[in-house]
């Protein structure tokens, strides 16, 4: 919606400066000071999506940061973004979301160094998160090459787990595996960015994995062939989606990817939903060439991504997506 709205306000004139704007739908933007040190900037924030509020400031605070990692970037610090109902949410809560969020900042090594607060009716919360990458080491996710590999980091199912959760329905064990993986920094990303046989990089979040997806194919102009079979799914998010689980995004996101991917005439009803089910601070998906592929799921799996898998590659051809 916002990189929409933003095509209808072009820049008025050229910043050479600029390495990622709003031209390719990046994960941040990425502006460079000098030939040895780019800055990257991003803001996310959203409301709860579960109810306890310290692991809702622990996942907000995760998928913003991601942002910064999807680049190849190093966290520098963060400012708070809160929105409190005030008189009607307790303070002790939102200093609980803020106290999740600095629990993750800390993990990640950089401080929360300010930030801004307003009287909202629902409560807010989230991130502008700051970092540093070298120029040439920034991983855009319009510059993958044909014969790449795709891998992704984490497993699919976040969204379909949040909407058993909104309706009472979702296990302790699958909380569990929700809070687990949605509060999991994508580290691997500063790694992977020193790797020139990585093309481009971008986290799977909002508009699911074939939204994201189809992003790196129309920006490199090319054509994904996807393996069903090999996407790794969350155990939980399996069953609650033959279950006939979903969110409303993800109906909105396969309206917007429908002309672009070939389904088997086979796949089930839920597959599709788990192709486009919205992930709240998802997992990188990678572009790499092949020889490059081993390192890129060793690294995964040295910072304990146990679910990181090749999933299909990238051929010359139109921008869409076959899944087999």
């Amino acid at each position: 919606m916002l990189g929409e709205l933003l095509s209808k306000i072009p820049l008025t004139r050229a910043y050479p400066d600029l390495l990622v704007g709003t031209e390719s739908s990046d994960d941040a933007a990425v502006y460079r000071i000098n030939a040895e040190q780019a800055i990257v900037a991003t803001t996310d924030f959203f409301l709860p999506i579960v109810d306890d509020p310290f692991d809702f400031g622990r996942i907000a605070a995760t998928n913003a940061i991601s942002d910064i990692y999807a680049m190849g970037a190093r966290p520098l610090f963060a400012l708070a973004l809160v929105g409190m109902p005030i008189g009607k949410l307790p303070v002790e809560a939102m200093q609980q979301i803020l106290a999740g969020g600095q629990s993750v900042c800390e993990a990640a090594g950089i401080p929360i160094a300010g930030g801004h607060s307003i009287d909202n009716p629902e409560p807010i919360y989230g991130l502008v998160a700051l970092g540093l990458v070298h120029p040439s080491r920034v991983k855009r996710n319009d510059q993958a090459q044909s014969g790449d590999v795709l891998i992704l980091g984490k497993a699919l199912g976040v969204g379909i787990m949040s909407a058993a959760l909104k309706k009472g329905e979702l296990r302790e064990k699958a909380y569990a595996q929700m809070i687990e993986t949605t509060t999991q920094l994508n580290t691997p990303g500063i790694e992977l960015a020193e790797l020139p046989g990585v093309h481009a990089m971008t986290d799977v979040t909002g508009f699911g994995l074939a939204g994201h997806l189809h992003e790196i194919c129309r920006g490199s102009k090319l054509h994904a062939d996807i393996r069903f079979d090999a996407l790794p799914i969350l155990s939980a998010a399996r069953h609650l989606a033959q279950s006939g689980y979903a969110t409303g995004a993800s109906d909105r996101n396969w309206t917007s990817v429908a002309a672009h991917i070939k389904l088997p005439q086979d796949m089930p009803g839920w597959g599709k939903t788990l192709l486009t089910d919205p992930q709240t601070s998802g997992g990188l998906l990678v572009a790499c060439d092949a020889a490059s592929a081993p390192r890129v799921l060793d690294i995964f799996k040295r910072q304990g991504f146990k679910y990181a898998c090749a999933i299909g590659s990238l051929s010359a051809g139109p921008a869409t997506i076959t899944v087999s």
